[in-house]
């Protein structure tokens, strides 16, 4: 029989089809636990902001009546206008002048003190940088008690001051390491040129350093300022009057004798939530970048 002529021996199945099929069908088996944790976060997290923004446009009898999930039928913004006649202005004035002094002292103070531990070597950084990664592990409940005895002996008890200082105080481990790691990933050869041309060390920290850190300042922008905003903690302890009250201690003003004005406390919640959310809006990128370099040493 002529080699031509032999019959072609029968095809066999090929293994790889049914492995691709299986590694498949371990990927869908993978998929579907995922998409149903991500459905019930996404309950989670969508039903309290549902609640908060209806009930905050749902008028008072109908919030009575009606309860809080129902969608409503009629809309009404004077929960709005009330928590603003409740002094919701004053409140907000207050928390923006303590996040903006927050941010700006620990700022100020974390990049200098991050410019001194990537540029000097000595063991003395290295032991202050050791202080301050303890920090981290500090709460501030912790020494709520020393922090009260300190403000009122430098006769700073209620006021703005009080808040701002051991605010900007618990904000600086976190940002000294996150802004540590940003500098250090500027490249050795910068700073090389830059003192080659003769620069001191003022010129290469406004020059060099400040224009390269700005993910790093912006992610401790934010982390700061979130803190600073929600926190109360300190203007609980600190403060006393209500002409230094801050929004977290004002939403108070909205608990009556004998209930709560629920409305009326929601729209707070959502015009307090407002300046937050904008501000994460415009530095979500930045403040990504900013924790990655953090803690990616």
């Amino acid at each position: 029989m002529n080699r031509r002529s032999r019959p072609l021996p029968a095809r066999r199945g090929r293994p790889g089809g049914l492995a691709r099929a299986g590694r498949a069908s371990g990927k869908l088996g993978g998929r579907v636990p995922a998409a149903v944790a991500l459905v019930l976060w996404l309950l989670v997290v969508a039903i309290p902001v549902y609640f908060i923004v209806v009930t905050s446009l749902r008028p008072a009898d109908a919030y009575l009546s009606n309860g809080a999930l129902p969608v409503p039928t009629d809309l009404s913004l004077d929960n709005y206008g009330r928590a603003l006649r409740l002094g919701f202005s004053g409140f907000l004035r207050n928390s923006a002048i303590v996040t903006v002094a927050t941010i700006l002292l620990t700022l100020g103070a974390a990049l200098p003190a991050a410019y001194a531990i990537v540029r000097n070597r000595s063991r003395l950084v290295r032991a202050g940088l050791s202080v301050f990664l303890f920090g981290l592990a500090i709460p501030a409940q912790a020494v709520i008690v020393p922090v009260y005895l300190i403000i009122t002996r430098l006769s700073m008890y209620d006021s703005l001051t009080a808040i701002v200082l051991p605010t900007a105080a618990f904000s600086l481990p976190l940002a000294i390491v996150v802004l540590t790691s940003s500098l250090r990933d500027i490249p050795d050869e910068l700073y090389q040129s830059m003192e080659l041309d003769g620069a001191g060390n003022g010129r290469v920290f406004l020059q060099l350093v400040v224009p390269l850190s700005r993910p790093g300042l912006i992610t401790v922008g934010i982390v700061s300022g979130l803190n600073a905003w929600n926190g109360i903690l300190f203007p609980l302890v600190l403060t006393q009057s209500s002409r230094w009250r801050v929004l977290p201690l004002g939403l108070w003003n909205f608990q009556g004798q004998h209930g709560t004005d629920v409305p009326g406390l929601m729209a707070a919640v959502v015009l307090s939530a407002l300046p937050m959310l904008a501000l994460y809006l415009f530095g979500r990128r930045h403040l990504l970048r900013g924790l990655a370099a953090g803690f990616s040493r």
